[in-house]
């Protein structure tokens, strides 16, 4: 399951095969999350996501593997508050054109993205990088919770844009690993209904002047484990039906 984990031969037997063989690639990134949530929140999110996406396909006779994550992405919103580490759209999208050419040129059938940092320039960087690397000849999976469609089978608290380190993503970092999630600071914490959506649309930059000076948004101490759960049967069933229909076509 865990490409890095296994030997070279594994994957080569894998490979040759009578399976399609997939590559799941978690993007992430190391930024603010609030006081309570580590840096690293988006990558523990999409590689949860990935993980349970990996016995979805298995059940309709795809194998799946799963990438070192990507833990790096222009997070310019965040970049005030320490610890954050920022890199350009530019650097984040060519990483991405490298994996897919060396996926295809080793017979990977498909490449997919699965994403939980939605800083407006990394998605808008995601959406570039999937389509250059479609013009390598790999098929790319990438649902993009920020369009509509998908962000409406998400939470309440996704749809309003007050998504970041608040109840939405501290569900999903309490159901995948607990341990990290500062439980006495979270509910120590205000509810802020600042959207970040809104903020951006309006001209903000940054998370202090959209209206989140402690880098988070929403209500992170209504997060429960319950909650993260359902969250991530969602999210995985799309990213699973995702990678079959970029099979099909």
């Amino acid at each position: 399951m865990i490409l890095a984990e296994q030997s070279w031969t594994k994957i080569r037997d894998l490979l040759d095969g009578s399976r399609p063989v997939v590559a799941l690639l978690p993007c992430g990134a190391t930024e603010a999350h609030g006081p309570h949530l580590p840096l690293n929140t988006d990558v523990i999110i999409s590689e949860g996501m990935a993980r349970r996406a990996v016995p979805l396909l298995a059940a309709k006779a795809i194998a799946a593997l799963i990438l070192p994550p990507l833990a790096y992405a222009p997070a310019d919103c965040a970049a005030a508050f320490p610890g954050t580490l920022t890199v350009s759209a530019v650097a984040a999208r060519q990483i991405i054109l490298d994996i897919a050419s060396g996926l295809k040129q080793q017979g990977f059938a498909c490449l997919a993205l699965a994403n939980s940092h939605f800083d407006p320039a990394n998605v808008a960087m995601l959406r570039d990088a999937a389509e250059g690397a479609r013009g390598c000849g790999l098929p790319i999976a990438f649902p993009d919770f920020t369009r509509r469609k998908l962000a409406q089978l998400l939470t309440d608290e996704f749809i309003s844009g007050a998504c970041h380190a608040g109840q939405y993503e501290t569900s999903l970092v309490m159901a995948d690993q607990p341990m990290l999630v500062d439980e006495n600071m979270r509910h120590m914490l205000a509810d802020n209904p600042s959207s970040l959506v809104a903020a951006f649309a309006h001209g903000a930059t940054n998370f202090t002047d959209a209206g989140g000076p402690d880098a988070y948004f929403g209500s992170p101490a209504k997060a429960t484990m319950a909650e993260g759960n359902a969250s991530y049967a969602v999210m995985a069933t799309i990213l699973a039906d995702t990678v079959i229909e970029s099979l099909l076509h």
